[in-house]
Formats: structure tokens, C-alpha cells, sequence
């Protein structure tokens, strides 16, 4: 009776296996988050009316995984320098019922300060 070592070679094949699928895994994932990070950095890049419709279906968990200040802080940098003329535009007064006033109108004459905010 001939003995044979070929049940008693332990092989390598299944770490391989495993090690080419986890790897595969983990392309496939960083691929999908690659994507998602683009499409919500091209989202910053909208109006506010669609930004705000793409992250009012934004999961909570994708908040952990996103850059979101790293994205944000180019994306509302804006077009103006300092020294730059401030573009016009038209408000409300707040009295009421009196005709909107048009910005540019104002800083013709004198300088204007927009103060944006809360005091309480």
C-alpha cells in the first residue's frame, strides 16, 4: 500500500480567494463613494432650491462619510474679490407696503452695509 501526501498539503488557494475578493470589495466600494462625493459635490454647485431637494433624501449615515466642509467652503466661495463692485439687487422694506428699493440706487449716493444675522 502506497501512502500519497496529496490530502495532508494544505493549500493556499482559498486566502488568495478570499484576499482578491475582499480587494474587489473594496475597489467596488471606494468607486461607489468616489461617485457619490462627485454627485454631491456637483449638487453644492446648483441653486440652493436643488441643492436642498438632493440632501432632503440624504440618509443620515452619509453625512459620517462625506466631506462635507471640505466640498462646501469652494463650492459658496463665490465670483467676487475684495474691491469688487457688489452685484444689484432689490429688498423689501420693511415698513410695509412702500416700493422695493434696488441696491445700486442706494450706494450711488453713499456707502451701504448689509448686516446678515440675528440679535437675539
Amino acid at each position: 500500500m502506497s501512502t500519497t501526501t496529496a490530502n495532508t498539503v494544505p493549500t493556499q488557494k482559498p486566502r488568495r480567494r478570499w484576499k482578491r475578493w475582499l480587494g474587489t470589495i473594496a475597489a467596488v466600494c471606494f468607486v461607489a463613494w468616489v461617485g457619490f462625493v462627485a454627485y454631491i459635490n456637483w449638487a453644492m454647485h446648483q441653486p440652493p432650491e436643488a441643492f436642498a431637494a438632493v440632501m432632503a433624501k440624504m440618509p443620515m449615515p452619509a453625512y459620517f462619510v462625506i466631506p462635507f466642509e471640505t466640498l462646501w467652503n469652494p463650492a459658496r466661495a463665490g465670483h467676487l474679490n475684495p474691491g469688487d463692485q457688489a452685484p444689484s439687487f432689490t429688498v423689501k422694506q420693511l415698513q410695509g407696503a412702500e416700493a422695493p428699493v434696488e441696491m445700486a440706487g442706494l450706494w450711488k449716493d453713499r456707502p451701504v452695509v448689509l448686516v446678515f444675522g440675528s440679535y437675539t
